[in-house]
């Protein structure tokens, strides 16, 4: 006789984090902090509440609410947000009347959560604007593109801006004297917390064209980034942070990895095609990379994570109690974190 008893319902478990987008997270140990954002409420865009974060251990997965105090910044979205030895940075952003240039910090790891307002900057601010982003290195904050509005006196001053692309539906006049254009810009504009200064580095090379919701990575003493808009390309560049130069990568080689990694290995960096309407040609200017860049695609393995710990912190195999097989593999780790050591102390 067949058993008429029904098979038990499988309940997902909610997060008790309202969904959201355009927010900040930030991952420090196994806590992941999630701040800010704004969400889709009967058809309309809401912007979430700015006095609280949430954290989730990664160990047990549980989230839990802060609130936050302070010098409280208006609820943003679509900001950028920066992590240096253990205090969060937002800059920029839309919050519910227009685009803002402010910038506020917290500690995150004092548990106190209470914002503060930079104020008595030295040096010019960069203009209002929304999805940028930011390379952390040598502890300087390091701003690249956006989007935001640009006040100019005369529209061909914007015509002639190359930093500075303009979103043609977003023209408008204000008054008499003053133009203003929404638009994207690939400006570099860095910051260095401990004197509360600004600067634009000025850069060489070939520059992306101007964009923003791009990916971006600090990878040594290098900032890369990947697509975003108004291009729609999926490009890759490079600015060397020390000499402040600008690279593409082009034509360069892609393999799998062991660990279902990316291992991506050199291209031309100013390889350009000249074009008319008959022929393409290959211009005679060019310049090759050598960089071997590592992407994850996937979590590593535990073991692999071992490697790489030991690797790290251990500077002689013969310290270790190993099989010589295993004492092989841990002591090209250890040279490999070495050698690297110069980049990853300068990143970090």
């Amino acid at each position: 006789m067949e058993s008429t008893k029904e098979p038990a319902a499988v309940t997902a478990q909610r997060s008790p984090v309202p969904p959201r987008s355009d927010h900040i997270s930030i991952l420090e140990g196994h806590k992941l902090y999630v701040w800010g954002g704004c969400q889709c409420v009967d058809g309309q865009e809401t912007l979430l509440p700015s006095d609280e974060i949430w954290l989730y251990d990664m160990e047990n997965g549980v989230w839990s609410r802060r609130h936050m105090g302070g010098e409280v910044p208006p609820v943003l979205s679509q900001t950028c947000g920066a992590y240096l030895q253990g205090i969060l940075y937002i800059f920029g952003g839309c919050d519910n009347n227009d685009y803002t240039n402010l910038m506020y910090f917290v500690d995150l790891l004092d548990e106190e959560y209470s914002w503060r307002k930079v104020t008595g900057t030295v040096g010019t601010k960069p203009s209002p604007r929304v999805r940028h982003s930011c390379w952390v290195y040598r502890n300087r904050l390091i701003y690249f593109g956006g989007y935001g509005p640009l006040r100019v006196d005369t529209a061909q001053e914007v015509n002639s801006s190359k930093s500075f692309m303009v979103d043609e539906a977003s023209r408008a006049t204000i008054g008499s004297e003053f133009f203003q254009f929404w638009g994207w810009n690939n400006e570099v504009q860095m910051f260095e917390p401990e004197s509360a200064t600004w600067t634009e580095p000025q850069t060489q090379g070939q520059p992306p064209e101007p964009r923003a919701s791009h990916a971006s990575a600090t990878l040594g003493h290098k900032g890369y980034i990947c697509g975003g808009l108004e291009t729609q390309m999926i490009d890759i560049h490079c600015l060397d942070l020390v000499t402040w130069t600008w690279t593409q990568m082009l034509w360069h080689s892609a393999d799998k990895g062991r660990d279902n990694d990316v291992v991506v290995f050199g291209g031309s960096q100013t390889f350009l095609f000249l074009m008319d309407s008959v022929a393409v040609l290959k211009s005679p200017s060019q310049s090759h990379c050598a960089d071997v860049l590592v992407f994850q695609t996937q979590p590593y393995s535990l073991s692999r994570l071992c490697e790489d710990c030991i690797g790290k912190h251990i500077y002689s195999v013969q310290e270790l109690a190993l099989p010589a097989k295993l004492q092989k593999t841990i002591g090209k780790r250890i040279s490999y974190f070495r050698a690297n050591a110069q980049h990853i102390d300068a990143s970090s």
